[in-house]
């Protein structure tokens, strides 16, 4: 379920928890404030985080994370946590954490909609502090989560790029119309598609298939099979421009700036379009 500031929630066990999607580095950060409640009640979340963060373990766990995925992490700041860890009077909150490390494993956020937010391999560490029984749970709904959202962007992409090969239809028939003599043979023909084929490849991708495949020995399929959504998207609009402006016989050269043009201008727009980024949600 998404809620309005993006998150999605899922449900553990009846309860929810809340995942959020770091805008930085892309990677999706778990509330372990809502799992904090399957250990005390609400009011007392925040203290059980603390407390999980006074643990010598819990120091090093998070120390060798930042270690392995943050160059900017302040190990000076580190070692002094380390040494106080596990003490009577050591008291560490995630904004103290966040502030002297520079960490990144951990994100605390203010306000009505705000706890603290931990990257996954950390949460999920969190939860088997809390419960082994829940940290199970919380991996399989999370999973569940994750293999949804690919399949829906898997059938996103499929039915985008049927599109795309429907309207090529409409431009293979400008084509056929328009630049090809009954004179020229079945070679010659082909040679004629293969080279409008390429307009729109140049125009959207700044390349020709040939050079695509020079680029990229190992993937199978072709320039058009590895493209994003976006410009699938903006694929079966350029098929259409395209057959309109050979309609208009406009030389294959000027066809070329003007789509090269107009793909830039779309692609822009589809990549800010909160329509488009639903469908990758």
């Amino acid at each position: 379920m998404k809620n309005k500031d993006s998150r999605t929630e899922i449900n553990v066990n009846g309860t929810g928890i809340s995942i959020m999607p770091n805008q930085v580095n892309g990677n999706d950060y778990i509330c372990i404030t809502d799992i904090a409640k399957q250990k005390s009640v609400d009011s007392d979340a925040n203290d059980v985080i603390k407390n999980w963060l006074r643990n010598r373990d819990t120091i090093e766990f998070l120390g060798l994370w930042e270690k392995l995925n943050n160059p900017n992490f302040n190990p000076v700041e580190f070692d002094g946590f380390r040494k106080e860890s596990g003490t009577n009077a050591f008291v560490l909150s995630p904004q103290r954490w966040i502030e002297s490390t520079g960490a990144i494993g951990l994100i605390s956020k203010a306000g009505r909609y705000g706890g603290t937010f931990a990257h996954k391999d950390i949460a999920f560490e969190f939860a088997s502090w809390v419960s082994p029984e829940f940290k199970l749970y919380l991996i399989k709904e999370y999973q569940r989560l994750k293999d949804d959202e690919n399949s829906r962007l898997s059938l996103d992409w499929n039915v985008n790029r049927t599109l795309a090969k429907i309207n090529y239809r409409i431009h293979t028939d400008a084509i056929k119309d328009n630049l090809i003599p009954e004179s020229l043979s079945k070679s010659q023909q082909g040679m004629t598609y293969a080279s409008e084929a390429e307009v729109l490849n140049v125009a959207l991708f700044g390349k020709t298939s040939k050079d695509w495949k020079i680029e990229n020995s190992k993937p199978k399929g072709n320039i058009r099979d590895t493209a994003t959504l976006e410009q699938l998207l903006v694929m079966a609009n350029l098929e259409s421009l395209n057959a309109e402006l050979i309609r208009q016989g406009i030389p294959q050269n000027q066809r070329l700036l003007q789509l090269h043009k107009i793909a830039r201008i779309q692609l822009q727009s589809l990549t800010n379009n909160t329509s488009v980024k639903k469908l990758k949600q």
